[in-house]
């Protein structure tokens, strides 16, 4: 899972602050939105559950649907797709993010800045893409469709579509990663091609999880403050449980870009 390592963060800083105010937490997974569902009814009929916190937001989810419907409070790490008036979500502005990412690039020179994206069906994602198409419009460089891949799932072997995105006459000089997942598997991919990473290709990623430290060379990441929107989360859930007048809260929890070594000018600006 590419954001496994935004889940980890995300869920410590529940953890953390569930803790500190006596509240019992528990994880819940399945392998299908049915299983989570079920699992969410079983839990609600024999009143083990006061509260939701969703670690994700998709467009027109089931999930969301049952827990608004049956009145159960919830809130949202991500924007909320409907109910937005009766929604707590706590989330970053992942267009702006997008677009400082797409910018500092554009300063280091790079005009030819693909995208890996995971799913546009998460909202953070689309909303990522529209950062990234706006920075460049604002640098007049257009949007080319063939720089823009999804993988919704980490493969075992180098993507298809990284290798031939790579492998075009004008291939991109810089890659914005939806995660330092991703990245990893961009930066692998690149490596198994030949391709030195920042001087072939420079890569900007997200999360700024250990990864993105530890790998060679170390990636520029945007930190998205991970256990920031899990201690938020669990702040407001708690409130409105505990006083359920309160009106909805929507939080945006800032981010910053960590320059490290992934990034230089395109080669012919050297």
């Amino acid at each position: 899972m590419g954001n496994l390592p935004f889940f980890l963060e995300t869920m410590r800083g529940i953890s953390q602050f569930c803790n500190q105010k006596q509240y019992f937490t528990t994880l819940i997974t399945g392998a299908s939105t049915d299983e989570i569902l079920q699992c969410m009814r079983q839990m609600i009929k024999e009143e083990r559950l006061d509260g939701i916190i969703l670690l994700y937001s998709s467009r027109q989810d089931p999930i969301v649907d049952y827990l608004y419907g049956e009145g159960i409070q919830f809130v949202i790490i991500g924007k909320a797709d409907k109910y937005i008036q009766d929604t707590i979500y706590i989330d970053n502005d992942n267009i702006q993010a997008a677009r400082d990412a797409t910018s500092y690039l554009i300063s280091l020179g790079h005009e030819r800045i693909a995208y890996l994206g995971c799913d546009s069906a998460r909202i953070f994602s689309a909303d990522r893409k529209s950062g990234y198409i706006l920075a460049l419009a604002e640098q007049n460089i257009p949007f080319r469709p063939e720089y823009y891949i999804e993988i919704p799932f980490i493969p075992y072997e180098d993507p298809e579509e990284i290798k031939k995105t790579l492998s075009m006459k004008e291939r991109p000089t810089a890659f914005i990663a939806n995660d330092d997942i991703h990245a990893l598997v961009l930066a692998h991919t690149a490596s198994q091609m030949n391709l030195r990473i920042p001087e072939d290709l420079s890569i900007v990623s997200f999360n700024n999880s250990i990864a993105a430290r530890l790998t060679s060379p170390p990636l520029t990441s945007i930190d998205i403050n991970s256990r920031q929107l899990g201690i938020e989360a669990a702040s407001q859930i708690i409130n409105h449980i505990e006083d359920p007048s309160l009106l909805p809260t929507k939080i945006i929890v800032p981010h910053h870009l960590v320059e490290r070594k992934s990034c230089a000018a395109p080669a012919k600006s050297r």
